[in-house]
C-alpha cells in the first residue's frame, strides 16, 4: 500500500507517461479531492432498465478447481496493488494464497475492450481454452460478453461476501441485476477536464462545444457511451433510458461540433498528454486522468457536469471455458472483504464496490477515506446514472452513426 499523502504507482507510472501515448484507459486518480475538483450541480437520477437477455452457451467447461489450485487471471494495467519494495509481489493477492492455497497467474494484457474481445472471442466461440478464468470489461463490453454467451453463472453460495458488501446502487446494473455473471471490480465517474491555467472553467456540454475560445481545443472519447451520455443529459434527456430520436438529436448536436472544427479529436487516454500542455484546454474526461494531472499541476480540474456525472464499472467474469471457476469465485468473494477492498483502493484510487471498506481505509489513510472520488456518499451515488445498457441490434445501429460522426 501506498503511504499517506504520497503518489501511488499508478500516479507515477501516469505522471511520467504524459508526452506519450497511454494505453491504458480509465485510471482513477492518487491525488486528493480538494483543490482537484469542481463542484457541479445535481448529478443524473436513475430508475430500473430492462434486461438485455443471456443467451444460452454452446458449451462449457468441467471445473479443475478442486485438483488444480490456481486462477489464471486478466486484468486492465495497474489494476491491483503492488508492494513499493518489491514490485513482482502483488499484497492482496499474495494474501489470498496464503489464505487458500490457491496461487493466482495475474497477466495485465487488458489495454482496450474492444481490442482484448476481439482477441478472445473466436476461441470462446468456438468452445477452445482461453486459458484464462477471469476476465475484466467495462459495463457495456460486460453486458455484449454476457449477451453472447461468453460467460459462467457464478454460483452466489461461492461469493456470500459480494452479494453481502456490494454497493446498493451497483445492483441497478440492467445487464446483471442480480450479479449472477459479473461482478464489479471498481468503478469510475465520467465528466470533464479543463486545464484552467489556458481557459476558464467549463461547466455545461453546451459552453464545452460552442464557446469560442474553446473552438479546435476540445477532445471527447471514442467510446460512444461516454461521449453520447453527456451529449444527451444536455438535452434534459436521461441516458440510462432514451428513445432513438433522444440520441440523434445529440449525435447532430455532436456533428455540428465535429463540422466546426470546435472539437479537436475523438481520443482515448491519449488526450491527457496535450491537456497537460495545454493544447487542449478541456475535455469529456475520466475522473482519474484530470486527477493524476492534478497531482503534477493544480490547474488541471476534474469538474462535475451541471447535466451530471455518469458512472461506469469495470466488471470481473469468469469466460465460459474456464477450467477454474469456483477458485476464481473464491478471488473476487476475497476482494469484497472490506479490509482488503481497503487496501486495494489505498493503491489503485477507484470509487469502490465495497461497503464498509471506507471504515477500514481509516486505518490506512484518513484522508483517501473522506474522497468523494473514492467513496461517494450515498447521496451522490443515489443521482448518478449509468448509460442505458443496449441490445445487439441497438449497439451496431448507434455505434454505426457514432463512428460515421467520428470519421472511422
Amino acid at each position: 500500500m501506498r503511504a499517506p499523502g504520497t503518489l501511488s504507482s499508478p500516479a507515477r507510472a501516469l505522471l511520467q507517461a504524459v508526452g506519450r501515448p497511454i494505453t491504458r484507459r480509465r485510471v482513477l486518480g492518487a491525488a486528493l479531492a480538494g483543490g482537484a475538483v469542481a463542484a457541479g450541480a445535481a448529478t443524473l437520477g436513475g430508475c430500473g432498465l430492462e434486461g438485455t437477455g443471456v443467451a444460452t452457451a454452446s458449451c462449457a467447461a468441467a471445473d479443475r478447481s478442486a485438483a488444480e489450485r490456481r486462477v489464471d487471471f486478466s486484468n486492465w494495467v495497474q489494476y491491483v496493488d503492488v508492494d513499493e519494495q518489491d514490485p513482482d509481489r502483488r499484497p492482496t493477492l499474495a494474501a489470498f494464497t496464503a489464505r487458500t492455497g490457491i496461487k493466482v497467474d495475474y497477466t495485465e494484457d487488458i489495454n482496450d475492450n474492444n481490442e482484448f474481445f476481439g482477441k478472445i472471442r473466436p476461441q470462446l466461440a468456438g468452445c477452445q481454452d482461453i486459458e484464462r478464468d477471469l476476465v475484466v470489461f467495462t459495463d457495456w463490453m460486460a453486458a455484449k460478453f454476457i449477451r453472447q454467451g461468453l460467460a459462467q453463472p457464478v454460483d452466489p453460495a461461492r461469493i456470500p461476501a459480494v452479494h453481502r458488501n456490494v454497493l446498493p446502487s451497483l445492483k441497478l446494473r440492467s445487464y446483471d441485476r442480480e450479479l449472477a455473471y459479473s461482478i464489479p471490480w471498481q468503478s469510475g465517474l465520467t465528466g470533464f477536464a479543463v486545464n484552467t491555467r489556458v481557459a476558464s472553467e467549463v461547466h455545461t456540454v453546451d459552453e464545452l462545444l460552442t464557446r469560442p475560445d474553446l473552438k479546435g481545443r476540445v477532445t471527447v472519447p471514442m467510446e460512444m457511451s461516454d461521449t453520447m451520455a453527456l451529449l444527451i443529459a444536455s438535452l434534459c434527456k436521461d441516458p440510462a433510458d432514451f428513445t432513438p430520436e433522444d440520441f440523434d438529436a445529440a449525435l447532430d448536436k455532436l456533428a455540428r461540433a465535429v463540422q466546426t472544427g470546435h472539437i479537436r479529436r475523438f481520443s482515448g487516454n491519449e488526450y491527457v498528454q496535450d491537456l497537460a500542455k495545454g493544447d487542449v484546454a478541456a475535455a469529456i474526461a475520466w475522473s482519474g486522468d484530470a486527477l493524476q494531472l492534478n497531482a503534477a499541476d493544480e490547474k488541471v480540474k476534474f469538474i462535475a457536469p451541471d447535466e451530471g456525472l455518469l458512472i461506469w464499472s469495470d466488471c470481473a467474469l469468469i469466460p465460459s471455458t474456464a477450467r477454474h471457476g469456483a477458485n476464481a469465485a473464491k478471488l473476487l468473494d476475497h476482494y469484497y472483504d472490506p479490509g482488503v477492498a481497503a487496501e486495494l483502493a489505498a493503491w489503485v484510487n477507484y470509487v469502490c464496490p465495497v461497503v464498509g471498506a471506507q471504515e477500514e481505509m481509516l486505518k490506512i489513510d484518513p484522508e483517501l477515506a473522506e474522497n468523494e472520488l473514492i467513496f461517494p456518499s450515498a447521496s451522490m451515488l443515489g443521482r448518478v446514472r449509468a448509460f442505458k445498457s443496449l441490445s445487439a441490434a441497438e449497439e451496431r445501429a448507434y455505434q454505426a452513426k457514432f463512428s460515421a460522426v467520428m470519421g472511422t
